[in-house]
């Protein structure tokens, strides 16, 4: 049964040696990351799953301990899923989870098995709904980290260049998140979502999934879009 849920954002540049003089703009996504961090200790779950989305070399689930790095952000920095047993498994983490290994690091996390999962963002709200009651019954008391960034489009620097749907789909992911609003979440529009290069989407519907027989309160902690992309954390608790 979900317990309790952190949501936090994907970007790499939430690791402050990738976003080297950078890395002030992001100070307060950080502490609220931790601050989410700190609701799932507190649910002490038995079970806590990272959730992700990631390309077709990084689909599937991964074990504790297994392995990221952000070499490709230009950075020589490693981090592992939790902490490391014997023998270590090969299979290198996708960016969204290798973000979520790096938060649990700097948490130091040590509260419950860890386990990872990742998703493509193309993922239909049927099949993330039927994701998240799978992992909710993974153990009495299950935790997810929810890994994923709002539109790519809000401004005309954006990844995705300007698009004015973006403020307005971001806006009721927001809404929906920091309510614990089950329904809103599956409905957001799969499509508008690919369009808005919105990664989070499946994860968030995946959230969704698993807290459908929970009466979960949620709390806004964090919503910005510093780089023209929709960064927001948030609890379920």
């Amino acid at each position: 049964m979900l317990v309790a849920a952190a949501v936090c954002p994907c970007p790499p540049l939430l690791v402050p040696e990738v976003a080297a003089g950078a890395a002030p703009e992001l100070d307060a996504a950080r502490a609220a990351c931790t601050d989410a961090l700190g609701v799932l200790a507190a649910a002490r779950p038995d079970l806590l799953v990272a959730v992700g989305t990631a390309g077709q070399s990084g689909l599937g689930r991964y074990p504790q301990g297994a392995p990221g790095a952000f070499r490709g952000f230009g950075v020589d920095l490693d981090v592992h899923l939790g902490p490391v047993g014997s023998p270590v498994p090969e299979r290198e983490l996708p960016t969204s989870l290798a973000v979520a290994a790096w938060l649990l690091e700097r948490t130091g996390w040590a509260d419950a098995p860890i386990e990872g999962l990742a998703v493509p963002d193309t993922l239909e709200p049927e099949g993330c709904a039927e994701t998240g009651r799978e992992l909710a019954g993974r153990a009495g008391r299950v935790a997810l980290l929810v890994m994923g960034d709002g539109s790519a489009c809000r401004t005309l620097k954006a990844p995705g260049y300007l698009d004015e749907r973006a403020a307005p789909f971001d806006a009721e992911a927001a809404r929906a998140l920091g309510a614990a609003d089950v329904s809103a979440l599956r409905a957001l529009d799969p499509g508008l979502a690919r369009e808005l290069k919105a990664a989070g989407r499946a994860p968030w519907q995946i959230l969704a999934g698993a807290a459908e027989r929970t009466d979960l309160t949620g709390s806004l902690l964090y919503e910005d879009a510093p780089y023209g992309v929709g960064y927001m954390v948030a609890t379920w608790s």
